[in-house]
């Protein structure tokens, strides 16, 4: 037991390992353990591990007070011991790997506070941690039972070793491969190597011999990846489940297109099928508008060979290219494997784990894919130039991965922007470009953003700044962003009540809205009438201050008579 550090040392000790609860960390107050390690199921020590092991591990601090974490300590162990306690909460959370489960103390020298860390690990692959017969996550601060999409991402996630695209198809031939799409990768694979220095031999191997070389087939025996990519349509059924596909869809006309292998041709057909007319941005210095295709191709085509490669097959599932007004959504199963997709945007960070390895191999080889890091890269700077929103994955769950391509404008401040200042950095723009979408940002982003005065607004309804609209020619915008200060709507208010004598307060609602700030959300313009109201009410202004009359839903506001 560690018992060198004071109350106060320990504290402060807490405070820098597990700063605050979320998925990976849970304070509990429990003085006694009596009911606490098996008791009640939902609030007990072995449901939170099942929930913690059920995302990414973590660790529960047990004896220290909620928010604070000033030690409380344990009082009562009933009879519970470290070195036996391990051994019982296993037998009661099935699945749960024995290995990285532990128990330390940590007892404060000068009061003998003892505090419990439960470190707990992370669950085994495809398989969920279990407690009372359910299977836990967190939600919020209380537990719930593990959500259908969890669950799904946990029974198909990656197990190292395993690859679905490596696997051989006995029954398979070159036969059933389509001469087109075999000479289409060769192609593709010949100007992905002409720097090589047997790049001239290649037209001369034999087809066997350049499925091969491509790492598409292995040892001269059919893959899956072999069919996915060259395979003919009549020989999907080969495949396990069924085969795989890509279909193509415009909800609002009722449009549905389905496309099977081999898939370095349909990719392309897919592409084609996309409505892609000329848009038109008007730049504030320029007297011409800039005139592009909605869509850049390769972004989509890049897009959709990611989809391809990172698909999970073994769920039999569709890959989804959702169409609708100005944006284009593809989607496949399966979860982002390495890291977060913005790791990717700046290009500094490399895969190193692939759901179908041979599949990305293949697809690397023929030119489809890119395997350095930098096709999310290139992708967002394609966007940027373009002046466009840049892509992203909102929407990405543990069990599908979803990539979105805009095609119009969502601010078109942020767009003017992008013409007027081709020096800004990209991570600024990609910050940027998330403020546009209303989507939160980190605090130290919008510090820099602040400083260099590119947004204004409090968190998180920051929009374009000041400095950026007068250079834009965009300063209407801003002033509806930013609103008009309380003086103004306070002696709004009261002149129209001196004026009707007595007004609903739906009335002074409908008189404020449409005048309060855009970047406000319509609940928090409620709040903002219901605090002029109360100030006025309270404080006054200009020596006036009014008063409700038949209070209830029928109150009235009026001038209060001194």
């Amino acid at each position: 037991m560690n018992t060198s550090m004071t109350t106060t040392e320990l504290q402060a000790f807490l405070k820098v390992q597990f700063p605050k609860e979320n998925e990976r960390c849970e304070w509990k107050e429990w003085r006694s353990l009596k009911s606490n390690i098996s008791g009640r199921k939902g609030e007990d020590l072995v449901s939170y591990i099942s929930a913690l092991a059920n995302m990414d591990g973590g660790c529960i601090v047990i004896g220290v007070q909620d928010k604070t974490l000033a030690v409380t300590g344990i009082q009562d162990f009933a009879d519970y011991a470290v070195e036996d306690v391990v051994h019982r909460i296993l037998g009661k959370t099935p699945g749960l790997p024995s290995l990285g489960l532990h128990v330390e103390a940590l007892q404060a020298s000068d009061t003998g506070a003892i505090v419990w860390l439960v470190h707990v690990p992370r669950h085994a692959p495809r398989q969920p941690v279990q407690a009372h017969d359910k299977a836990w996550q967190r939600d919020g601060d209380s537990l719930v039972e593990l959500r259908p999409d969890r669950l799904r991402g946990i029974l198909t996630e990656l197990i190292a070793g395993q690859d679905w695209s490596a696997q051989l198809v006995p029954s398979a031939t070159v036969a059933d491969l389509d001469p087109a799409a075999v000479a289409k990768a060769r192609e593709k694979f010949a100007a992905k190597h002409q720097q090589e220095r047997w790049a001239s031999e290649i037209v001369t191997w034999s087809t066997e011999e350049f499925l091969n070389r491509a790492k598409i087939t292995l040892h001269g025996q059919i893959t899956r990846t072999a069919l996915l990519l060259l395979g003919l349509p009549q020989s999907v059924g080969l495949l396990p489940g069924g085969g795989a596909e890509i279909t193509w869809k415009v909800p609002d006309e009722r449009i549905a297109k389905h496309f099977g292998p081999p898939f370095v041709l349909t990719t392309t057909e897919v592409g084609q099928h996309i409505r892609n007319p000329n848009i038109k941005l008007f730049p504030a210095t320029e007297l011409l508008a800039i005139e592009l295709p909605r869509y850049d191709i390769k972004v989509i085509l890049e897009g959709l060979h990611n989809c391809v490669a990172h698909q999970d097959y073994e769920q039999a599932g569709r890959i989804v290219v959702l169409e609708t007004v100005g944006r284009l959504q593809l989607s496949n199963l399966g979860s982002f494997v390495d890291g977060k997709p913005e790791d990717y945007f700046t290009g500094d960070r490399t895969p190193s784990v692939y759901r179908n390895p041979w599949l990305a191999q293949a697809m690397n080889n023929i030119g489809m894919i890119d395997k350095g890091g930098y096709g999310i890269r290139d992708m967002v700077t394609s966007q940027r130039k373009r002046f466009l929103p840049l892509p992203d994955y909102e929407g990405s769950t543990l069990g599908q991965t979803f990539f979105n391509i805009y095609g119009q404008v969502i601010d078109e401040n942020y767009s003017k922007l992008l013409i007027e200042r081709a020096d800004l950095p990209l991570e600024q723009v990609i910050w940027l470009d998330r403020v546009q979408k209303k989507h939160r940002i980190a605090n130290v982003q919008s510090d820099v953003l602040r400083k260099a005065k590119l947004i204004e607004g409090r968190k998180p309804n920051f929009f374009v700044s000041a400095k950026i609209a007068e250079a834009t020619d965009t300063r209407a915008e801003y002033s509806r962003n930013k609103g008009l200060n309380d003086k103004y709507y306070k002696t709004f208010v009261l002149q129209h009540i001196q004026e009707f004598k007595s007004v609903p307060v739906s009335e002074i609602r409908s008189l404020l809205l449409d005048k309060l700030p855009n970047s406000l959300t319509d609940q928090q313009k409620l709040a903002k009438v219901k605090n002029l109201l109360s100030s006025l009410r309270m404080y006054g202004f200009s020596g006036q201050k009014i008063v409700a009359t038949n209070p209830g839903k029928g109150a009235k506001w009026s001038i209060l008579k001194s």
